[in-house]
Parts: structure tokens; sequence; C-alpha cells
């Protein structure tokens, strides 16, 4: 049975190893705790806004094997975005894809990223310390069509991104497209950009990763999570096995 720890921040399924893949997922989850009210629709907390559709499950099943551990943000990125520093204001957004979180406005936001953002990153950081893998993938995914850019197609079927560090990107780009996928190159976002976690965990220790977007209508099932979980524990082991080298 697969070992699952728990607190208010993250979740960990499965035990991490010393060389082995540690996937992060740090919007995993759109869980609102009973004490926060976001003052937005119900339906929304369904939505790209409030989760990266489709990522807890694929990292639950990769961390079903052996080697395989998965750490995972365990509240709404609407609650806290530990994808985002501290001291930026969209770690706890009052606006998200043109949507108004009133319950984020005249809060104290110290506390929060003190009760969320903290915890999160100070165990993430103990669990690269203590159990070096041989590869992080840092895994999100993104919606097929922004709600404030309606006309904005995104056609690629995953994206990698990156800092300074590609070696992980150029690596696994050709093993994805020899499954026939449009891969982005820092698409749809650039890692230049959204680098908080890598630059923080991996790139600032020279740590081997890859940073993977995928397209949210491709894992929202669970045939498309399965698939994924399979094709990414494939990449991911020969990207570790070539960064090794």
């Amino acid at each position: 049975m697969q070992t699952v720890t728990e607190t208010e921040s993250y979740r960990i399924c499965g035990t991490p190893r010393f060389g082995g893949i540690l996937v992060v997922a740090d919007h995993a989850s759109n869980r609102v705790p009973e004490d926060i009210d976001l003052g937005i629709a119900p339906e929304l907390m369904d939505e790209h806004i409030a989760i990266d559709i489709g990522v807890a499950a694929i990292a639950e099943r990769m961390a079903q094997r052996a080697g395989t551990a998965a750490f995972l943000g365990n509240v709404s990125r609407l609650v806290c975005d530990t994808n985002r520093t501290a001291d930026d204001p969209a770690a706890i957004p009052e606006v998200s894809d043109g949507y108004a979180i009133p319950g984020n406005c005249g809060i104290d936001r110290a506390a929060r990223l003190a009760r969320f953002h903290a915890p999160f990153h100070d165990k993430l950081e103990e669990l690269l310390t203590a159990n070096p893998p041989l590869l992080v993938l840092i895994l999100h995914s993104f919606t097929p069509r922004m709600a404030t850019r309606p006309d904005e197609t995104r056609p690629w079927h995953c994206g990698v991104l990156y800092d300074a560090d590609a070696r992980g990107a150029k690596l696994a780009t050709p093993l994805f497209e020899a499954d026939g996928l449009v891969v982005g190159d820092q698409e749809p976002y650039s890692g230049k950009v959204y680098n908080a976690a890598i630059e923080r965990h991996v790139e600032s220790d020279g740590r081997p990763y890859l940073y993977l977007e995928i397209r949210q209508d491709l894992i929202a099932d669970e045939a498309g999570q399965a698939e994924w979980a399979e094709r990414l524990t494939r990449v991911c082991n020969q990207v570790a096995i070539a960064l090794g080298e």
C-alpha cells in the first residue's frame, strides 16, 4: 500500500528515495480550509484558476512505482500559490483569469503565507536535501483557452519550461515528439518568468529537473491520466539516465 503523509500545506505520496524521481505538483489541490472563505462561486473551484486539473492523479499513479514519490500542494492555488515567491502579490491572488477573489482582499497576508507557503517550501527543500533524487519532475497543467483571451489558441499537447538549465527540457522534447505530441518550448508560459520553484529548489543547487505543462483536456479523465502517468514514468527514467551519464 502506498504511504501517504498529509499536512494542511502538502501531501507526500510514496517514499522519497536517494537516486529516485520526485514529482512536485504544487497546484494539485482545490481544497479550501473551512476557516477561509474566498467569496467566489463554488463551481469555479473545479476550474483551472483553482487547480491544475489532472496532475494529482498522474503524480499519485507515478508514485505507486518503487523509486518514485510525489510531493503535492494540499490547498488551492487561490488560497496560496506556492509557485510564486512570497513577496509576489499573486502568491495570494485577488484576481485570477478575470475573476475577482474578494476573500483574499484585506487579509493578513503574512499569516496566510506562514501557514501554507513556508511549510510547503521548507518541507520540499528538506526532502531534496535528505534524499537527493536523480530527477525532479515539476508538473503543471494548462487550460486550452483562457477566459480573458478566448480567441487565443493553445495547440501544444505539452510544454517544457526552464530558466538557465535547459538540459531536462532538451532531452525530454524529442521523446515526447516521438509519441506524436506537439511540444511547446517555453509554452504556454516561460520558465524564465514563472521560475519561483525552480530557482529556489533546483537551479540554485544544480539539481536535475524537468518542468512540464500538460494541456488539461488531455488529462481530465482517468484514461488520459493513466496514459500520461505511463508516459512520464518512461520519459523521466530516460531523462534521468541521460543526465546521469
